[in-house]
């Protein structure tokens, strides 16, 4: 019995477990040396030995508990969490449509390299990008995501095209702002154009947006607690009150200096980066729009207010810890995605009951769009007619 039943879910965020070699296997020889392997650990310092983990799950004692377990197990213990053979069989235990998929280890590496060496960021990024799409093929549910740097304007316009032509379902860019230039610079123009005629969406995604914080805000003259995963490193609440403003201010200077405008029919995804905060920083762009519109020519040719825009071409996914009810009542039905992180702990191992006991008594015309049509809407063309239809 899957997970989910009775109800067509899409998931707008998944990932891969990248193995240790997974960015040089995939780069071209010149980058390949340059890249040294991400030696993954079980999220408390304790290194994973990949060999190992993959025999355990060719064995019959793992595959016999498979559909007990498929939202117990985590990282790379999970079912098709780094064997993309297995993946499909994952999915079908999960009883989900489809899944965007991201990297794990790789978007704050990418966002440094954008600052500290571009020439390597676009090369990591191609491999990147040829991996996605090879873990990916197994299925057509699987819906790869394509990384694209925003620190060269014309290597970041040839990034999206190649892409594109290579089957990504989404272009993956930082929310933080390059160095040199907005993210709403003209120059990166191609980029957007590339996504919307393409049909298929421009999403943020955590980690894509450097640094969250000024470490010195753990310097607090007490040990350090321990992070989500019960380590050292990765993730505390205080991260976790940071995580919105690299895309809140990224997206709001899109909107303001018209992007949003010049291509109506982008879509944009916030991905695991909590919606929690969306009602506010709407409100706080009306109320900027109004206060700044008589001295800003930009502000005064925008066609639309920014709530508008948010509900036309803006989709972001809620943690299952946020109240999809009340954040759908403050912005519309239209915002929220459902996620589950898969198969990372953060998602947990029971999130529609959360998000369920949020939606509280929404009806049924809100569930249909948390659960599905917002992300057919997101995604386009990039979703598979057959995975359409079953819509």
């Amino acid at each position: 019995m899957p997970y989910n039943e009775g109800r067509v879910v899409h998931d707008a965020d998944a990932h891969v477990m990248e193995w240790p070699t997974w960015l040089p296997d995939y780069a071209d020889p010149d980058v390949r040396e340059r890249l040294t392997p991400r030696e993954p650990d079980d999220g408390s310092g304790r290194l994973i030995d990949v060999d190992r983990v993959r025999a355990r799950h060719e064995s019959d004692d793992y595959r016999a508990a498979e559909a007990d377990e498929i939202m117990a197990r985590k990282n790379f213990a999970a079912t098709g969490s780094f064997i993309a053979e297995d993946r499909p069989r994952a999915l079908d235990l999960l009883g989900f449509a489809s899944q965007l998929l991201f990297n794990t280890f790789h978007n704050g590496r990418f966002a440094a390299l954008e600052r500290s060496d571009p020439d390597l960021a676009y090369g990591a990024a191609r491999a990147h990008n040829r991996g996605m799409v090879d873990f990916c093929s197994v299925d057509a549910r699987l819906l790869p995501t394509g990384y694209v740097p925003l620190a060269d304007f014309q290597r970041s316009a040839a990034m999206a095209a190649e892409a594109v032509e290579l089957g990504v379902a989404a272009l993956l860019v930082p929310s933080a702002c390059p160095v040199g230039h907005s993210p709403s610079h003209i120059g990166l123009d191609p980029v957007w154009a590339t996504a919307a005629e393409a049909g298929i969406p421009v999403v943020f995604h955590v980690g894509g947006g450097g640094q969250l914080l000024d470490p010195d805000y753990f310097a607090n003259g007490r040990p350090l607690p321990p992070d989500f995963h019960g380590g050292e490193e990765n993730f505390r609440s205080v991260d976790y009150m940071a995580i919105p403003g690299p895309p809140a201010q990224t997206i709001a200077t899109m909107i303001f200096d018209g992007v949003l405008d010049r291509f109506p029919g982008l879509r944009i995804g916030v991905i695991e980066q909590g919606a929690i905060w969306i009602p506010s920083w709407v409100r706080q762009m009306e109320a900027a729009l109004d206060a700044f519109a008589r001295h800003e020519e930009r502000l005064q040719a925008l066609e639309l207010r920014p709530s508008e825009y948010l509900r036309r071409q803006i989709r972001a996914t809620p943690y299952p810890t946020e109240d999809v009810g009340w954040i759908t009542a403050q912005v519309g039905p239209d915002v929220c995605l459902f996620s589950s992180d898969y198969p990372h702990v953060e998602g947990g191992r029971r999130p529609i009951e959360r998000f369920e006991a949020s939606l509280g008594d929404a009806d049924e015309h809100v569930r249909q769009r948390f659960y599905c049509d917002n992300f057919v809407d997101l995604m386009g063309s990039a979703l598979p007619l057959a995975v359409a239809r079953a819509s």
